[in-house]
C-alpha cells in the first residue's frame, strides 16, 4: 500500500535536498545524545539511535537543545494530563525521537503516540526497534495481541504506530493515519521541529490546514527558526546551504508574527509564539541553575543571539472547551511550573 498509484509527485526521495533535510534527523540525534551524557537531562533511550557520543557540542548548543527539550516537553505533557490521557499525539517529522518511551516511562502515554517521517528514516527506525529490545519491549508491553502490524516502512501497534509518508502529500498522508485508526474525534496534539521551514510556504499551510480541517479539538506546536532576516540568520542559512539545506519556508520565519500568522490564516482559532530566549527564561530556574553548572559558557551573548533565532509556536482549536489557550498562556504569564 505504500506504493499505490497516485499523481506523480514534484518531489522524490532521490531529491539532494531531501537527502539533506534527512541528514538533520541525525544531527539533533547526535546533539541530543552528546547533551544527555552531559546531564542536561535524562534520556536513557537515544543511545539505542546514536552509536556514539560523538564529538564535544559547544556548550551554547547543549543548552539550545536543553531549552527545546523542555520546552516542547511541558507543552506536550501539559496537553495530555489535561486530557487525562484521552487523546492522541501525532509527531511529524519525528526521526529518532524517543518520546514515546519517555511518556510510557512516566505514565503519561496518550491513546495513540502516531509518528510521520520519509520512509528511508522510518525503516531505520523500525530496523532499531527490532534490534534492541529496551526499545521494542515497552511497545509490546503495552499492546493487547500477540502480533504486531510490521513491515518496512510502517510499524502499528495499540499506542504507538509509525508510519512512512511524504508531508508533503496530503492525500497519502492522510490515508495512512487513518488506516492506522487515526481518530478525528479525539483531541489531538501535532508536533513539528524544525520541519515545516524545509518545506514551501504552500506546502506547510496545506499540511497546516489538514491539521484544522481534521480535528475539532487541537493544538498544533511547531519548533523553528524565527528572526530569520538579520544578519545572523543569514548566516544560518548560509551555513545550510553549504550542505545543500534550503530552508524552502523561511518567509514563515520572519518574526514571532509571521510564525502565529501561518496558523491563523488556515483554520487555527488562536495562536502564541515566543523565542527560545524567552522560553529559557521562564523554565524552572532551579534546572536551569543546575544545567548551567555543567558546563562553563564564555560567550553568553552567543547562547542568546542562538536562542532568539528558534521559537515555539502553538496554535488551538477547542471544540471540547479543554481551555487550552488558557493551559499554555503561563509561559507568557512567566513560568512554566503552573503548566503541570
Amino acid at each position: 500500500f505504500l506504493h499505490a498509484a497516485g499523481p506523480i509527485k514534484a518531489f522524490t526521495d532521490t531529491d539532494t535536498s531531501d537527502e539533506a533535510v534527512r541528514a538533520t534527523c541525525d544531527d539533533a540525534t547526535t546533539c541530543k545524545r552528546f547533551a544527555t551524557s552531559k546531564g542536561y537531562w535524562k534520556d536513557p533511550y537515544i543511545q539505542h539511535f546514536a552509536r556514539s557520543v560523538g564529538e564535544r557540542k559547544a556548550p551554547e548548543i547543549n543548552r539550545g537543545y536543553y531549552a527545546r527539550v523542555q520546552g516542547v516537553n511541558h507543552l506536550l505533557d501539559a496537553f495530555i494530563r489535561k486530557t487525562e490521557r484521552d487523546c492522541q499525539v501525532i509527531n511529524l517529522g519525528a526521526g529518532l525521537d524517543t518520546t514515546f518511551w519517555r511518556l510510557k516511562d512516566e505514565n503519561l502515554l496518550p491513546r495513540k503516540f502516531f509518528e510521520v517521517d520519509f520512509p528511508t528514516v522510518v525503516a531505520r527506525k523500525i530496523h532499531n526497534i527490532k534490534t534492541k529490545p529496551p526499545l521494542s519491549k515497552p511497545i509490546i508491553e503495552t499492546h493487547s495481541t500477540d502480533s504486531l502490524l510490521l513491515d518496512a516502512h510502517s510499524l502499528d501497534s495499540d499506542h504507538y504506530c509509525i508510519i512512512g509518508a511524504d508531508l508533503r502529500d496530503i492525500s497519502n498522508l492522510d490515508e495512512k493515519l487513518k488506516k492506522f485508526q487515526l481518530n478525528p474525534e479525539l483531541p489531538t496534539l501535532l508536533l513539528s521541529e524544525c520541519v515545516l521551514v524545509y518545506m514551501t510556504p504552500s506546502q506547510s499551510s496545506n499540511l497546516v490546514h489538514w491539521a484544522a480541517d481534521t480535528f475539532h479539538t487541537a493544538m498544533f506546536v511547531n519548533y523553528e527558526q524565527v528572526n530569520m532576516s538579520d544578519r545572523f540568520g543569514q548566516v544560518m542559512i548560509e551555513n545550510l546551504q553549504r550542505r545543500q539545506c534550503t530552508l524552502a519556508g523561511v518567509e514563515a520565519c520572519q518574526s514571532l508574527d509571521s510564525q502565529k500568522e501561518r496558523f491563523l490564516k488556515t483554520g487555527w482559532a488562536h495562536a502564541d509564539a515566543l523565542d527560545m530566549m524567552t522560553i529559557y527564561s521562564v523554565l524552572p530556574q532551579d534546572d536551569v541553575a543546575r544545567i548551567e553548572r555543567l558546563e562553563f559558557l564564555d560567550e553568553k551573548e552567543l547562547l542568546q543571539q542562538l536562542l532568539q533565532h528558534y521559537s515555539i509556536c502553538w496554535a488551538t482549536k477547542d471544540k471540547l472547551n479543554l481551555g487550552n489557550a488558557q493551559i499554555y498562556s503561563c509561559y507568557i504569564k512567566g513560568s512554566v511550573t503552573q503548566m503541570t
